[in-house]
């Protein structure tokens, strides 16, 4: 076809799964070009905590994890962006809760999930485990390999560093419209001209249903929305690793998976049933400016609608406080979003002939991305080797 731009991979979306894809074949000398629908992120990518829950992943995903880990601080590392190797800190408030860290830490390797009493658990948080008073705090657990990065500002400046590369460039509100398989070439056209590539990786995350529905209806993927909020802490605040609590300990799998984790859902259902009823993980991590992302709760749509729910981010903010012991004074409110399926926590298959659609279908994307997208580069490129 005529006035195509080739490439030897060209990436459908600019979230962090997609960037992740296009950032590893860039390294790998391979020529990427990444087309994004929206004029900046929007999305999933920037509508987190910023968290990339490492230790609390297991099987696949905790391999995956912990490639990606590792990338996460590489790629910083060139692209200029924050990633903090700060841990992660469980707190717990209840013998259940410390149950389900000792059974963790004994699984794992020394010093990978580190039990604490109270007074260790405030030294860990950094100066906010002394300047807020964390009433009722029995002790918790440092999580060692857990990341945070700024979800607001990280995937705009990892696109802006690919855009430096010689063999890489990231083109904002351009949508891809249509795929055409020819020999070893995917065609791909899209609202501002076309583009002819060796593989192409679809990674729109809960919107794949807009490009290939019957695959996304076969992998029953739906949309996840979470009330979410940025808030302010008195001066003087300042929270050194991200913070998970009970109700965090009832959704990640290394803890979910720990046969304490059945007694402490049972706490969580007779003293507090309203988190389970929202779905509440109730968790927090604070960014380089010193704002708080706060949250979340979890519901299941098709199409999520776009109102939140007061009486949701009430009860989320009243725990929160309960978990600090200083209310946070909220600055904004927002509607997460991501890919969810019933079937299994990721989507990677080949769509059309060339043609593979990746979406993490578990909300761990942050967390998950430089893995897979390690994984799949090297499964599509195979003579090509890491730099």
């Amino acid at each position: 076809m005529n006035n195509e731009t080739t490439t030897d991979l060209l990436v459908v979306g600019a979230g962090i799964v997609g960037l992740a894809h296009a950032a590893l074949a860039a390294e790998r000398g391979l020529s990427v070009q990444v087309v994004e629908r929206d004029h900046r992120a929007v999305g999933a990518s920037i509508r987190n905590f910023g968290h990339c829950c490492v230790t609390a992943q297991s099987g696949e995903l905790y391999e995956l994890a912990q490639v990606s880990r590792r990338h996460w601080l590489s790629i910083a590392e060139r692209a200029g962006f924050w990633a903090a190797p700060t841990g992660a800190v469980v707190v717990a408030h209840s013998e259940p809760e410390l149950a389900v860290l000792k059974e963790l830490s004994a699984s794992r390797e020394e010093g990978q999930v580190t039990l604490l009493d109270a007074q260790e658990t405030r030294a860990k948080l950094g100066p906010a485990g002394t300047h807020s008073s964390w009433p009722g705090l029995l002790g918790g657990a440092f999580l060692r390999d857990d990341l945070r990065v700024d979800p607001r500002t990280t995937v705009a400046k990892l696109a802006a560093w690919l855009d430096t590369l010689p063999q890489a460039a990231v083109h904002w509100n351009t949508s891809a419209l249509a795929f055409t398989t020819d020999g070893d070439r995917v065609h791909v056209a899209t609202s501002r001209g076309g583009f002819s590539a060796s593989r192409v990786l679809v990674c729109v995350g809960h919107d794949l249903d807009y490009l290939f529905p019957e695959e996304a209806a076969a992998h029953r993927i739906q949309r996840c929305s979470l009330n979410m909020a940025l808030g302010r802490m008195p001066e003087g605040f300042h929270l050194t690793p991200a913070v998970l609590t009970a109700t965090s300990m009832l959704r990640y799998p290394a803890f979910v998976e720990t046969d304490a984790a059945g007694e402490l859902r049972d706490e969580v259902t007779t003293m507090n049933p309203e988190l389970l009823e929202v779905g509440a993980n109730v968790m927090f991590t604070q960014r380089p400016d010193g704002t708080v992302l706060l949250g979340d709760s979890h519901h299941y749509h098709q199409s999520a609608p776009p109102f939140l729910d007061e009486s949701v981010s009430e009860t989320l903010l009243e725990h929160l406080t309960q978990t600090l012991g200083t209310p946070p004074r909220i600055v904004e409110r927002w509607q997460g979003v991501y890919a969810s399926s019933e079937v299994g926590p990721l989507f990677i298959q080949e769509v059309l002939p060339r043609v593979t659609a990746v979406s993490v279908t578990s909300g761990v994307g942050m967390t998950l991305s430089f893995g897979i997208a390690d994984r799949t580069i090297t499964s599509l490129f195979p003579s090509v080797s890491p730099s």
